[in-house]
C-alpha cells in the first residue's frame, strides 16, 4: 500500500501583510531621503547650537578654570551698555531700512509684471544679480566706491568741482551701510514679489478693466492685496536678517577709519568677545541673547500682522 504525500497549498499573503510591507518600504525610503539632510542638520546646526548653549552657562576664570554660573552671562548681557547700544542701533537701522527696501522691491516687481519685453527679462536678471554676489565681496566693492581717496565717486565729484560725501565717515556711514544692504537684497525680495504677482489669475484683471478700472486701481485694489502674504514673508526675512547685521559693517570697519567700532552691532560684539578677547562663554551668551531679541521682535510683528498675512498659519 502506498501513500502519496502532496505539498500543502501555499497561501497568498494577506492584505494586512502586504500593507505592512508597503508601509515598511515607504518608511525606509522616507528615511533614505531625509537621512542625509538630518545628519548634516544635526552635525552642523543643532550640535554647534547645543555646544554654544553649554558654553554660555559657564564662566572662564583665571583661577579655578570654568565655573557653572547658569544665567549670569545672560543677565550681564541684558545689562551690558555695549550690547544694548548695538541692539538699539540694529532696531533703528531696521525701522529705516525695511520700509525703503520693501518699497523699492515692490515698485520693481510691479513694473516688471506689466512690462513683458525682452528688456524686462534682462532687467530682472540685473536686479537680482547683486544677491548672487557674496556679501563680503559686495562690501569690499562698495568700500572702494565710497573711498574719498581713490574711489570713482570722489573723481566724479572732483570733475564737477565738488567734494564727494564721505560715506565712510562717522556721520554718514549709517547711510553707506543702508545703501549696501538695499543693493544686496532688493533684487531677491523683488523676485519673491514678482513670483507672487505671476500667480494671480489674469481673469481678475480682465474683469476689472471691463468694470472700467485703470492700471493704478488694479495695482492698488487687486495686485497688492493679493500678494500681501508675500509682503509679510519678505518683511519677516528682512527683519531677521537686519537684526543679525554683521558682514557689511565687519568688512567696512577696516576701511572706515574708526567710524565703525568693534561692538557696532550685537553680532560684531559677540564676535569680538569670542574671537578677539577669547571670552567664548560671554560671546555665546550674547549670541543667544540676540536670538531672544530676534524671536521677540518677529513674534510681536507676526502677532500684529496676523490678520494681514497668513503664510505661517
Amino acid at each position: 500500500m502506498t501513500v502519496e504525500l502532496t505539498a500543502a497549498p501555499t497561501r497568498p499573503p494577506s492584505k494586512t501583510s502586504r500593507r505592512a510591507g508597503t508601509a515598511a518600504r515607504q518608511h525606509i525610503m522616507g528615511w533614505a531621503f531625509v537621512g542625509p539632510f538630518a545628519i548634516v542638520f544635526l552635525a552642523l546646526l543643532v550640535a554647534p547650537l547645543l555646544y554654544a548653549l553649554y558654553l554660555s552657562l559657564f564662566q572662564n576664570q583665571l583661577i579655578g578654570g570654568e565655573r557653572f554660573v547658569l544665567f549670569d552671562n545672560y543677565l550681564k548681557a541684558f545689562t551690558d551698555p555695549d550690547f544694548l547700544d548695538g541692539a538699539w542701533f540694529v532696531i533703528r537701522f531696521s525701522v529705516i531700512l525695511i520700509p525703503i527696501q520693501m518699497a523699492i522691491s515692490l515698485a520693481m516687481a510691479l513694473v516688471l509684471d506689466v512690462v513683458t519685453t525682452a528688456f524686462a527679462r534682462f532687467s530682472r536678471l540685473m536686479i537680482f544679480l547683486p544677491y548672487a554676489i557674496p556679501a563680503v565681496i559686495g562690501a569690499l566693492m562698495w568700500g572702494f566706491l565710497y573711498s574719498k581717496n581713490f574711489g570713482p565717486l570722489a573723481e566724479i565729484f572732483g570733475a564737477l568741482g565738488a567734494t564727494a560725501p564721505d560715506l565712510l565717515s562717522r556721520e554718514l556711514v549709517f547711510f553707506g551701510l543702508l545703501n549696501i544692504v538695499i543693493w544686496q537684497w532688493a533684487g531677491y525680495y523683488m523676485i519673491i514679489l514678482f513670483a507672487a504677482l505671476q500667480g494671480i489669475d489674469p481673469t481678475l484683471y480682465e474683469a476689472a478693466r471691463i468694470d472700467g478700472a485703470n492700471q493704478w486701481q488694479i495695482t492698488l485694489r487687486i495686485k497688492i492685496p493679493l500678494i500681501m502674504p508675500a509682503l509679510v514673508l519678505i518683511l519677516v526675512f528682512a527683519l531677521i536678517g537686519t537684526l543679525q547685521f554683521f558682514n557689511e559693517p565687519q568688512i567696512l570697519r577696516y576701511l572706515a577709519a574708526g567710524a565703525i567700532p568693534s561692538d557696532y552691532t550685537p553680532n560684531m560684539y559677540a564676535y569680538q568677545q569670542a574671537f578677539a578677547l577669547a571670552n567664548y562663554n560671554y560671546g555665546s551668551a550674547i549670541s543667544f541673547a540676540l536670538g531672544a531679541v530676534v524671536f521677540v521682535c518677529v513674534y510681536i510683528f507676526l502677532f500684529a500682522t496676523r490678520k494681514r498675512g497668513s503664510f505661517l498659519s
